[in-house]
Protein backbone atom coordinates (compact mmCIF):
# COMPACT_ATOMS: atom_id res chain seq x y z
CA UNK A 1 0.00 0.00 0.00
CA UNK A 2 1.43 3.23 -1.07
CA UNK A 3 0.23 6.19 0.98
CA UNK A 4 0.10 10.30 0.33
CA UNK A 5 0.08 11.50 3.91
CA UNK A 6 -0.47 15.42 3.18
CA UNK A 7 -1.89 17.62 5.20
CA UNK A 8 -1.94 21.62 6.00
CA UNK A 9 -0.79 22.66 9.74
CA UNK A 10 -2.58 22.53 12.56
CA UNK A 11 -2.01 26.02 13.62
CA UNK A 12 -0.28 27.41 16.68
CA UNK A 13 0.73 23.73 16.98
CA UNK A 14 2.48 21.73 14.13
CA UNK A 15 3.51 22.48 10.87
CA UNK A 16 2.10 21.14 7.94
CA UNK A 17 5.65 19.24 8.19
CA UNK A 18 5.41 18.43 11.86
CA UNK A 19 1.45 17.16 10.82
CA UNK A 20 2.68 14.68 8.36
CA UNK A 21 5.56 13.21 9.87
CA UNK A 22 3.56 12.29 13.25
CA UNK A 23 0.89 10.54 10.62
CA UNK A 24 3.54 8.34 9.38
CA UNK A 25 5.18 7.95 12.53
CA UNK A 26 1.79 6.66 13.52
CA UNK A 27 1.11 4.13 10.72
CA UNK A 28 4.73 2.97 11.48
CA UNK A 29 4.17 1.88 14.97
CA UNK A 30 0.84 -0.09 13.67
CA UNK A 31 2.42 -2.51 12.20
CA UNK A 32 1.08 -1.78 8.88
CA UNK A 33 3.24 -3.03 5.62
CA UNK A 34 3.06 0.34 3.57
CA UNK A 35 5.05 2.86 1.74
CA UNK A 36 4.43 6.78 1.78
CA UNK A 37 5.06 10.34 0.94
CA UNK A 38 4.90 12.61 2.74
CA UNK A 39 3.33 15.99 0.95
CA UNK A 40 2.93 19.20 3.69
CA UNK A 41 0.68 21.31 2.19
CA UNK A 42 -0.68 25.11 2.51
CA UNK A 43 -3.56 27.09 1.40
CA UNK A 44 -1.98 30.61 1.43
CA UNK A 45 -1.88 30.62 5.33
CA UNK A 46 1.34 31.07 7.03
CA UNK A 47 3.77 29.10 5.97
CA UNK A 48 3.38 28.58 2.48
CA UNK A 49 5.66 30.31 0.46
CA UNK A 50 8.71 28.39 2.57
CA UNK A 51 6.87 24.93 1.65
CA UNK A 52 6.43 26.37 -1.92
CA UNK A 53 9.86 27.08 -2.16
CA UNK A 54 11.10 23.86 -0.62
CA UNK A 55 9.29 22.01 -2.96
CA UNK A 56 10.34 23.55 -5.94
CA UNK A 57 13.95 23.61 -4.81
CA UNK A 58 14.61 26.91 -4.61
CA UNK A 59 16.93 29.49 -2.27
CA UNK A 60 16.50 32.32 0.19
CA UNK A 61 17.94 35.61 0.27
CA UNK A 62 18.00 37.67 3.28
CA UNK A 63 17.13 41.42 3.43
CA UNK A 64 16.78 44.50 6.44
CA UNK A 65 12.83 45.20 5.88
CA UNK A 66 10.88 47.09 8.24
CA UNK A 67 8.02 45.07 10.61
CA UNK A 68 4.84 46.01 10.96
CA UNK A 69 5.68 48.51 13.63
CA UNK A 70 8.47 50.10 11.48
CA UNK A 71 11.75 48.46 13.12
CA UNK A 72 14.14 47.25 11.12
CA UNK A 73 14.65 43.56 11.04
CA UNK A 74 16.00 40.47 9.00
CA UNK A 75 13.21 39.10 6.38
CA UNK A 76 13.76 36.45 3.52
CA UNK A 77 12.89 36.47 -0.01
CA UNK A 78 12.80 33.10 -2.07
CA UNK A 79 13.57 32.24 -5.30
CA UNK A 80 12.76 29.63 -7.44
CA UNK A 81 12.20 28.77 -11.06
CA UNK A 82 15.79 29.14 -12.17
CA UNK A 83 15.79 32.90 -11.27
CA UNK A 84 12.38 33.79 -12.95
CA UNK A 85 10.38 33.79 -9.88
CA UNK A 86 10.31 35.33 -6.52
CA UNK A 87 8.76 33.98 -3.70
CA UNK A 88 7.37 35.97 -0.49
CA UNK A 89 5.60 35.37 2.38
CA UNK A 90 4.08 38.08 4.45
CA UNK A 91 4.28 36.99 7.29
CA UNK A 92 8.27 36.71 7.48
CA UNK A 93 8.24 40.73 6.85
CA UNK A 94 4.61 41.94 8.26
CA UNK A 95 3.57 39.03 10.36
CA UNK A 96 1.70 38.70 13.60
CA UNK A 97 4.51 36.43 14.70
CA UNK A 98 7.02 39.32 14.88
CA UNK A 99 4.44 40.89 17.04
CA UNK A 100 4.52 40.02 21.34
CA UNK A 101 0.62 39.88 22.13
CA UNK A 102 0.65 43.52 23.76
CA UNK A 103 2.58 45.31 20.88
CA UNK A 104 -0.68 44.20 18.22
CA UNK A 105 -1.63 47.65 17.05
CA UNK A 106 -3.52 47.37 14.46
CA UNK A 107 -4.32 51.48 13.91
CA UNK A 108 -0.60 51.63 14.01
CA UNK A 109 0.69 48.37 12.25
CA UNK A 110 1.51 48.51 8.60
CA UNK A 111 2.73 46.01 5.34
CA UNK A 112 5.29 48.34 4.43
CA UNK A 113 8.38 46.09 5.33
CA UNK A 114 6.05 43.08 2.40
CA UNK A 115 6.37 45.87 0.18
CA UNK A 116 10.21 46.43 0.26
CA UNK A 117 10.67 41.90 -0.23
CA UNK A 118 8.73 43.37 -3.72
CA UNK A 119 10.92 45.75 -4.57
CA UNK A 120 14.12 43.73 -3.67
CA UNK A 121 12.17 41.15 -5.85
CA UNK A 122 12.01 43.71 -8.55
CA UNK A 123 15.95 44.36 -7.97
CA UNK A 124 16.58 40.36 -9.11
CA UNK A 125 14.23 41.57 -12.23
CA UNK A 126 12.14 38.53 -11.47
CA UNK A 127 9.29 37.92 -13.76
CA UNK A 128 7.04 36.85 -11.46
CA UNK A 129 6.36 37.30 -7.77
CA UNK A 130 3.86 34.89 -5.74
CA UNK A 131 3.16 36.05 -2.49
CA UNK A 132 1.43 33.97 0.41
CA UNK A 133 -0.97 35.99 2.44
CA UNK A 134 -1.38 34.35 5.88
CA UNK A 135 -0.38 35.86 8.98
CA UNK A 136 -0.34 39.19 8.56
CA UNK A 137 0.06 41.55 11.47
CA UNK A 138 -2.12 44.41 9.72
CA UNK A 139 -5.17 45.75 8.50
CA UNK A 140 -4.17 48.43 6.49
CA UNK A 141 -5.21 47.79 3.15
CA UNK A 142 -2.23 47.58 1.79
CA UNK A 143 -1.30 50.99 2.04
CA UNK A 144 2.45 50.32 3.49
CA UNK A 145 2.93 47.87 0.34
CA UNK A 146 1.94 50.61 -2.21
CA UNK A 147 4.09 53.48 0.42
CA UNK A 148 7.17 51.05 -0.52
CA UNK A 149 6.40 51.31 -4.36
CA UNK A 150 6.39 55.03 -4.21
CA UNK A 151 2.61 55.87 -3.73
CA UNK A 152 1.73 58.64 -1.21
CA UNK A 153 -0.92 59.39 0.50
CA UNK A 154 -1.49 63.50 1.08
CA UNK A 155 -4.32 65.55 2.53
CA UNK A 156 -7.12 67.56 1.59
CA UNK A 157 -4.10 70.49 2.09
CA UNK A 158 -1.69 68.47 -0.01
CA UNK A 159 0.20 67.36 3.28
CA UNK A 160 1.85 64.11 2.80
CA UNK A 161 0.56 61.50 5.27
CA UNK A 162 2.01 58.32 6.78
CA UNK A 163 0.73 55.34 5.24
CA UNK A 164 -0.67 54.47 8.61
CA UNK A 165 -4.58 52.97 9.24
CA UNK A 166 -4.86 55.52 11.49
CA UNK A 167 -4.33 58.27 9.00
CA UNK A 168 -6.08 56.84 6.25
CA UNK A 169 -9.79 58.35 6.78
CA UNK A 170 -7.72 61.52 6.24
CA UNK A 171 -6.65 60.30 2.45
CA UNK A 172 -7.62 62.77 -0.32
CA UNK A 173 -5.57 61.87 -2.83
CA UNK A 174 -3.27 59.57 -3.80
CA UNK A 175 -0.36 60.10 -5.64
CA UNK A 176 1.12 58.01 -8.43
CA UNK A 177 3.86 60.20 -9.63
CA UNK A 178 6.85 58.32 -7.90
CA UNK A 179 5.17 54.78 -8.58
CA UNK A 180 7.73 51.89 -9.39
CA UNK A 181 5.96 51.15 -12.81
CA UNK A 182 8.71 47.75 -12.92
CA UNK A 183 5.74 46.34 -10.84
CA UNK A 184 3.17 46.29 -13.79
CA UNK A 185 5.81 44.16 -16.23
CA UNK A 186 5.69 41.62 -13.38
CA UNK A 187 3.53 38.93 -13.31
CA UNK A 188 1.99 38.56 -9.43
CA UNK A 189 -0.46 35.61 -7.91
CA UNK A 190 -1.64 36.26 -4.52
CA UNK A 191 -2.46 33.42 -3.00
CA UNK A 192 -5.34 33.67 -0.68
CA UNK A 193 -7.04 30.93 1.93
CA UNK A 194 -10.53 33.77 2.52
CA UNK A 195 -13.08 34.81 0.39
CA UNK A 196 -14.13 37.63 2.75
CA UNK A 197 -14.54 41.14 0.78
CA UNK A 198 -12.61 44.15 1.91
CA UNK A 199 -15.74 45.81 4.11
CA UNK A 200 -19.05 45.03 5.58
CA UNK A 201 -20.06 42.61 8.58
CA UNK A 202 -17.55 39.91 6.55
CA UNK A 203 -15.04 42.85 5.75
CA UNK A 204 -11.20 42.64 6.57
CA UNK A 205 -12.32 45.28 9.40
CA UNK A 206 -14.71 43.44 10.98
CA UNK A 207 -13.43 39.65 10.47
CA UNK A 208 -9.84 40.62 11.09
CA UNK A 209 -9.34 43.38 13.21
CA UNK A 210 -9.80 41.32 16.34
CA UNK A 211 -7.64 38.51 15.65
CA UNK A 212 -5.55 41.26 15.67
CA UNK A 213 -5.56 43.58 18.49
CA UNK A 214 -8.45 45.42 17.34
CA UNK A 215 -11.27 46.59 19.48
CA UNK A 216 -14.70 47.17 19.07
CA UNK A 217 -13.80 51.33 18.73
CA UNK A 218 -10.66 50.34 16.47
CA UNK A 219 -12.75 47.59 14.30
CA UNK A 220 -15.02 50.89 13.21
CA UNK A 221 -12.41 53.23 12.58
CA UNK A 222 -10.33 50.81 10.56
CA UNK A 223 -14.27 50.40 8.78
CA UNK A 224 -14.38 53.88 8.27
CA UNK A 225 -10.57 54.32 6.52
CA UNK A 226 -10.88 52.04 4.42
CA UNK A 227 -14.19 53.23 3.09
CA UNK A 228 -12.53 56.19 2.44
CA UNK A 229 -9.14 54.57 0.86
CA UNK A 230 -11.29 52.17 -1.95
CA UNK A 231 -13.43 55.23 -2.61
CA UNK A 232 -10.28 56.83 -3.38
CA UNK A 233 -9.09 53.84 -5.31
CA UNK A 234 -12.29 54.14 -7.03
CA UNK A 235 -12.20 57.86 -8.39
CA UNK A 236 -8.41 57.00 -9.10
CA UNK A 237 -8.65 53.66 -11.15
CA UNK A 238 -12.28 52.67 -12.08
CA UNK A 239 -12.24 49.45 -9.83
CA UNK A 240 -14.58 49.08 -6.87
CA UNK A 241 -12.74 47.28 -4.34
CA UNK A 242 -15.11 46.15 -2.72
CA UNK A 243 -16.34 43.42 -5.51
CA UNK A 244 -13.35 41.53 -5.66
CA UNK A 245 -13.69 38.05 -4.20
CA UNK A 246 -10.71 37.50 -1.58
CA UNK A 247 -10.25 41.46 -1.43
CA UNK A 248 -10.33 41.45 2.14
CA UNK A 249 -7.93 38.81 2.74
CA UNK A 250 -4.63 39.40 5.10
CA UNK A 251 -6.55 43.25 6.10
CA UNK A 252 -7.49 43.99 2.52
CA UNK A 253 -3.64 43.96 0.82
CA UNK A 254 -5.12 41.20 -1.87
CA UNK A 255 -7.99 44.06 -2.71
CA UNK A 256 -5.55 46.65 -3.21
CA UNK A 257 -2.71 44.69 -5.02
CA UNK A 258 -5.90 43.56 -7.57
CA UNK A 259 -6.64 47.13 -7.86
CA UNK A 260 -2.98 48.92 -8.59
CA UNK A 261 -0.94 46.16 -8.82
CA UNK A 262 -2.58 44.10 -11.36
CA UNK A 263 -1.97 41.00 -9.34
CA UNK A 264 -4.20 37.54 -9.44
CA UNK A 265 -5.87 36.60 -6.66
CA UNK A 266 -6.09 33.09 -6.30
CA UNK A 267 -7.37 30.24 -4.04
CA UNK A 268 -3.83 29.62 -2.36
CA UNK A 269 -4.64 25.57 -1.88
CA UNK A 270 -5.38 24.86 -5.95
CA UNK A 271 -2.37 26.83 -6.50
CA UNK A 272 -0.39 25.10 -4.32
CA UNK A 273 -0.73 22.00 -5.53
CA UNK A 274 -0.15 23.05 -8.74
CA UNK A 275 2.66 24.75 -8.53
CA UNK A 276 4.28 21.59 -6.51
CA UNK A 277 2.83 19.07 -9.05
CA UNK A 278 0.82 17.32 -6.65
CA UNK A 279 -0.84 15.38 -9.18
CA UNK A 280 2.49 13.60 -9.99
CA UNK A 281 2.75 12.33 -6.19
CA UNK A 282 -0.88 11.85 -6.19
CA UNK A 283 -1.06 9.11 -9.40
CA UNK A 284 1.19 6.45 -7.47
CA UNK A 285 -1.04 6.47 -4.13
CA UNK A 286 -3.60 4.30 -3.04
CA UNK A 287 -4.90 6.04 0.37
CA UNK A 288 -4.63 9.59 0.34
CA UNK A 289 -5.04 10.95 4.68
CA UNK A 290 -5.18 14.77 5.12
CA UNK A 291 -5.85 17.30 7.77
CA UNK A 292 -5.44 20.26 9.89
CA UNK A 293 -6.93 21.52 13.18
CA UNK A 294 -10.69 21.66 11.82
CA UNK A 295 -12.20 20.27 9.05
CA UNK A 296 -15.98 21.15 8.86
CA UNK A 297 -17.59 23.33 6.44
CA UNK A 298 -15.38 26.48 5.96
CA UNK A 299 -12.82 23.41 4.88
CA UNK A 300 -14.99 23.32 1.45
CA UNK A 301 -14.60 26.95 1.11
CA UNK A 302 -11.36 25.87 -0.51
CA UNK A 303 -8.93 25.12 2.53
CA UNK A 304 -5.89 22.96 1.39
CA UNK A 305 -7.51 19.99 3.16
CA UNK A 306 -10.44 20.18 0.62
CA UNK A 307 -8.24 20.29 -2.46
CA UNK A 308 -6.22 17.37 -2.29
CA UNK A 309 -8.91 15.79 -1.03
CA UNK A 310 -11.01 16.71 -4.53
CA UNK A 311 -7.75 15.85 -6.95
CA UNK A 312 -7.77 12.55 -5.28
CA UNK A 313 -11.67 11.77 -5.41
CA UNK A 314 -11.61 13.16 -9.24
CA UNK A 315 -9.10 9.73 -9.01
CA UNK A 316 -11.06 6.99 -6.85
CA UNK A 317 -8.80 7.50 -4.47
CA UNK A 318 -9.81 7.19 -0.89
CA UNK A 319 -9.62 10.32 2.00
CA UNK A 320 -9.14 10.00 5.39
CA UNK A 321 -9.48 13.43 7.50
CA UNK A 322 -7.63 13.76 10.70
CA UNK A 323 -8.35 16.88 13.28
CA UNK A 324 -8.81 18.49 16.31
CA UNK A 325 -12.15 18.97 15.36
CA UNK A 326 -14.77 17.48 12.86
CA UNK A 327 -18.76 17.22 12.32
CA UNK A 328 -20.49 15.94 15.21
CA UNK A 329 -23.52 14.66 12.52
CA UNK A 330 -22.37 13.13 9.57
CA UNK A 331 -22.22 15.86 6.90
CA UNK A 332 -23.41 15.18 3.41
CA UNK A 333 -21.16 17.56 1.30
CA UNK A 334 -18.02 16.59 3.27
CA UNK A 335 -18.80 12.72 2.73
CA UNK A 336 -18.32 13.32 -0.69
CA UNK A 337 -14.84 14.31 -0.46
CA UNK A 338 -13.82 12.63 2.47
CA UNK A 339 -14.33 8.77 2.91
CA UNK A 340 -13.43 9.02 7.13
CA UNK A 341 -13.21 12.23 9.19
CA UNK A 342 -11.66 11.31 12.81
CA UNK A 343 -11.26 13.65 15.69
CA UNK A 344 -7.66 12.90 16.85
CA UNK A 345 -8.56 14.12 20.91
CA UNK A 346 -9.30 10.86 22.94
CA UNK A 347 -10.94 12.86 25.68
CA UNK A 348 -12.60 16.17 27.34
CA UNK A 349 -9.55 18.72 27.33
CA UNK A 350 -9.35 22.57 26.80
CA UNK A 351 -8.29 24.35 23.57
CA UNK A 352 -4.13 24.63 25.21
CA UNK A 353 -4.16 21.20 26.68
CA UNK A 354 -5.58 19.98 23.21
CA UNK A 355 -2.74 21.66 21.23
CA UNK A 356 0.05 20.77 23.71
CA UNK A 357 -0.92 17.33 23.19
CA UNK A 358 -1.27 17.71 18.52
CA UNK A 359 1.55 15.60 18.02
CA UNK A 360 1.16 12.36 20.60
CA UNK A 361 -2.99 12.36 19.59
CA UNK A 362 -2.20 12.37 15.65
CA UNK A 363 0.35 9.58 16.29
CA UNK A 364 -1.74 7.69 18.64
CA UNK A 365 -4.97 8.14 15.92
CA UNK A 366 -2.59 6.87 13.10
CA UNK A 367 -2.00 4.11 14.70
CA UNK A 368 -5.32 3.74 14.96
CA UNK A 369 -5.92 3.65 11.45
CA UNK A 370 -2.91 1.32 10.58
CA UNK A 371 -4.25 -1.44 12.42
CA UNK A 372 -7.71 -0.96 11.07
CA UNK A 373 -6.33 -1.09 7.44
CA UNK A 374 -4.43 -4.28 8.45
CA UNK A 375 -7.67 -6.02 9.95
CA UNK A 376 -9.60 -5.25 7.27
CA UNK A 377 -6.92 -6.72 5.10
CA UNK A 378 -7.60 -10.17 6.84
CA UNK A 379 -11.03 -10.24 6.37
Amino acid sequence: MQILIAPNAFKHSLTASETAVAIREGLKRSGLIFTSECFPIADGGDGTGHLIVEKCGGVWHEYDVHDPLGRLIKASLGIIDQGKTAVIEMADASGIRLLHPEEMSPLMANSSGTGELISFALDRQVENIIIGLGGSATVDGGIGILSALGIKFRDADGLELAALPINMARFHHIDTSSFDKRILNCRITVLCDVDNTLLGEQGSAAVFGPQKGASPADVKLLEHALTNFSELAHKLTGINMNEILHGGAAGGIAATMRTFLNAELVNGGEHFLQITDFEKSLSNADLLITGEGSLDEQTLQGKGPFAVAKYAKQKGIPVIGLAGKVPIEDHSEMSKFFDLLLAIGNQPTDLKTAMKNTSSNLIRTSIAIGRFLLISKSI
